[in-house]
């Protein structure tokens, strides 16, 4: 990724349902990726690694809560090791990404909070190596045990077309952009390849009402 392509990260940590992650603003090449229309579209998204951690339940949990601040603290930890040593390189820094989620429902059967699954992931540039992951989260181990970052682990994310959305409002509200995307499938012939959908959460919540939230939801399609 070239110098002027590279995010910008604003720096107050948020807080959001017990949930922190960070408002960003992309450049050029990153903002095609963390951006979306009011109406549904497609979009083809590249590969990507993440560090990620999976868990069942009720986001509203403090369970939840935990495992986000747990991912955060190792994406943090990668990221300063990385520009303490990188003083000769190109990149001496990087933003750190929006917190992503991918979710889906344990049993299939009605909507329930406390049934749902999911895979929170922060993603990572494409200079950090999964042993650039490693020695950091080992560090953290060391630093302050915890049975939250024995669990997170990096994975590439493969890469392929999507119907996304920009819904702007609360989480509790998504079903009704949801319904906008699935007519958008029928209507163009295509058919999700998974039962699951993805969510990039864009917004300060502490600073911005629900009613203007904003979350980019995805589904993967063929």
């Amino acid at each position: 990724m070239k110098h002027d392509e590279r995010c910008q990260v604003m720096r107050d940590m948020l807080s959001v349902k017990g949930w922190c992650f960070y408002e960003i603003r992309m450049e050029k090449a990153g903002k095609a990726l963390y951006s979306a229309g009011k109406a549904p579209a497609l979009k083809t998204i590249p590969a990507q690694s993440y560090i990620m951690i999976s868990g069942r339940g009720d986001p509203n949990d403090v369970d939840f809560s935990n495992r986000v601040g747990a991912l955060y603290s190792l994406a943090y930890a990668v990221k300063m090791a990385y520009k303490a040593n990188a003083l000769q390189k190109e990149i001496s820094d990087f933003a750190v990404y929006p917190l992503e989620g991918i979710w889906t429902r344990a049993d299939g059967g009605p909507f329930a909070k406390e049934k749902l699954e999911y895979t929170i992931m922060i993603r990572q540039p494409d200079f950090i190596s999964e042993e650039m992951v490693a020695a950091a989260l080992e560090r953290g181990k060391a630093k302050k045990p915890g049975p939250l970052l024995k669990e997170i682990r990096y994975e590439a994310v493969p890469g392929g077309l999507c119907v996304e959305i920009l819904h702007t409002g609360p989480f509790d509200e998504e079903p009704a952009s949801f319904a906008k995307m699935d007519s958008f499938i029928e209507e163009h012939g295509l058919k999700r390849l998974e039962n699951c959908h993805r969510e990039i959460y864009l917004s300060n919540a502490n600073r911005t009402p629900k009613s203007r939230l904003k979350t980019i939801l995805r589904y993967s399609v063929g």
